[in-house]
């Protein structure tokens, strides 16, 4: 039943009788239900314990009645499950134990293999998820290379990227080894949350709006195309990054089937640089959500009427749900969504 939701039939790019909505991290510290499952357990444990992972998915759809759960997990994740050494430290994000920072780090980085039982409890956590869902698809997601390989280079979390630039232009070879290594482990996370029911797949680039288009175009894309493709066909697949205006068509070029649209650039003119027939998805402000009913409404009229202009819109937020927000501002937008 789920393949006939309004959100799929958005993604393929097919205007549904109502306006399909979700939140990127509406599964987050925002849930007070959220904050009581996860009282106690790591961020990386919850992700991995299959029961945690599925409650945690599953509840901003009881409480909101959005059209769609995203996997709730972390970009780290299957990098964790391959063994290599990374820890989410609160506060901070992720921090790898061994920076990429020569030839011997990058050599035992990629003798970390991901095989198909380290992907086992992701497995039983979407199986899970799928089945308590019923007609609301779910969204698997992963990090593209490139914000990973930022991570990797870095050794933790980056204000511009500098050393993970630097090595792309510095060594190509070892780059392109560190973003080919990257490719094969999101694509397989990918396909593991495919293989379990996933009906839809997001892939997240977080720092890409940190590149030229001529430096997305030879040192991301390529990889977060290897990574695409091992679901491409299978699932629509949705690329979502940040700060990435000059970058939409070059996203879409990587074989993206839509295009997540931060809150910096209006839809329309996302649409036009798209060319006007990618299926669209975004982009409220998220500093919106703390705004007087009015404000927030006539902000959400110009996101829909601006949204109007693409194949297909799925209204979304342009960035993810702030910790601080109150929920019922989330079910409010819903409700309006869905009364249009």
């Amino acid at each position: 039943m789920a393949a006939d939701s309004a959100l799929l039939q958005a993604y393929r790019g097919h205007r549904p009788e109502r306006l399909p909505v979700w939140f990127m991290r509406q599964a987050g510290r925002s849930l007070p239900e959220y904050r009581a499952t996860r009282a106690g357990t790591a961020m990386l444990d919850a992700c991995l314990t299959p029961e945690l992972a599925a409650e945690i998915t599953l509840q901003p759809v009881r409480r909101h009645g959005v059209d769609a759960a995203i996997f709730f997990s972390d970009i780290v994740v299957p990098l964790k499950l391959a063994g290599v050494d990374v820890e989410i430290v609160p506060g901070r994000g992720p921090v790898f134990g061994r920076p990429i920072r020569d030839a011997a780090d990058l050599a035992d980085l990629v003798a970390h293999e991901l095989t198909d039982d380290a992907l086992a409890p992701i497995e039983q956590a979407v199986a899970r998820t799928v089945a308590e869902l019923g007609d609301v698809p779910l969204i698997g997601f992963a990090g593209a290379p490139f914000t990973l390989a930022s991570y990797l280079v870095e050794g933790g979390p980056s204000k511009d990227q500098q050393r993970a630039r630097t090595l792309m232009h510095a060594d190509p070879e070892a780059w392109h080894a560190l973003t080919g290594y990257l490719a094969r482990i999101s694509g397989a996370f990918l396909a593991a949350q495919v293989r379990a029911g996933a009906q839809a797949v997001q892939l997240f680039d977080s720092w890409a709006g940190g590149l030229s288009e001529a430096d997305y175009r030879s040192g991301a894309l390529p990889a977060s195309a290897a990574a695409m493709a091992a679901v491409h066909g299978a699932v629509p697949v949705v690329h979502f990054g940040t700060g990435t205006a000059l970058l939409l068509a070059a996203m879409r070029d990587a074989g993206a089937d839509v295009i997540g649209v931060d809150h910096r650039i209006p839809l329309d003119d996302a649409s036009a640089r798209l060319g006007g027939g990618t299926p669209v998805q975004g982009n409220i402000d998220p500093a919106m959500l703390a705004a007087p009913w009015p404000v927030l409404e006539r902000h959400l009229e110009a996101v829909v009427s601006a949204g109007r202009t693409a194949p297909s819109h799925v209204l979304n937020l342009g960035h993810g749900v702030p910790p601080e927000t109150d929920p019922g501002v989330l079910t409010r937008i819903t409700d309006w969504a869905h009364g249009r």
